[in-house]
């Protein structure tokens, strides 16, 4: 508990520090966005992380006391979590909302840099945008979508592989 509470209040410094910066510069840098990024994820999808930690914490300091502190419930979700089949199934389910959220994302972000669907098409046509590394030859409005979009594309693109691996390539149980 102590060391969940300690992350809390080490991520509410993060973004307290993310305000600060914004607040003296007046822009949203890369580590605003990486901040945010942190925050976003440690709120939803790093909970489950740590519910995994402390399922694996209490394993290890159970075996070192020699006392019992896992429920038959938790050795069925750890037993459940080592089943290839079902870890691919849970990476499928996520990547597929994530491809939704990136589409809806992308979609509003480029509405607001574009005046119209055909636009849009020929920048998806043509990526020939994305080697110049500036926003105003992009489909996005400024640099801050532009910078977020560009950084969400690498993560999307990196967790799509991570993510289907586990389908293409399953380990043995």
């Amino acid at each position: 508990m102590l060391f969940i509470c300690l992350f809390f209040i080490l991520l509410v410094a993060e973004a307290l520090l993310g305000m600060y910066v914004y607040q003296h510069t007046g822009e949203i840098s890369n580590f605003l966005i990486v901040i945010t990024i942190f925050v976003i994820y440690a709120c939803t999808f790093g909970i489950f992380d740590f519910i995994r930690l402390d399922r694996w914490m209490r394993n290890k300091i159970g075996n070192w006391r020699g006392v019992e502190l896992l429920t038959d419930k938790d050795y069925t979700i750890m037993d459940r979590n080592k089943n290839p089949k079902y870890i691919a199934k849970k990476y499928r389910i996520s990547s597929m909302i994530h491809i939704v959220l990136f589409i809806l994302g992308q979609t509003i972000f480029w509405s607001l840099g574009t005046d119209s669907w055909e636009e849009m098409k020929a920048y998806l046509t043509d990526l020939s945008w994305v080697e110049q590394g500036d926003f105003t030859q992009s489909p996005y409005p400024n640099k801050t979508l532009f910078s977020i979009g560009m950084l969400w594309g690498i993560v999307f693109v990196v967790d799509l592989i991570y993510s289907w691996s586990y389908t293409l390539f399953p380990s043995k149980r």
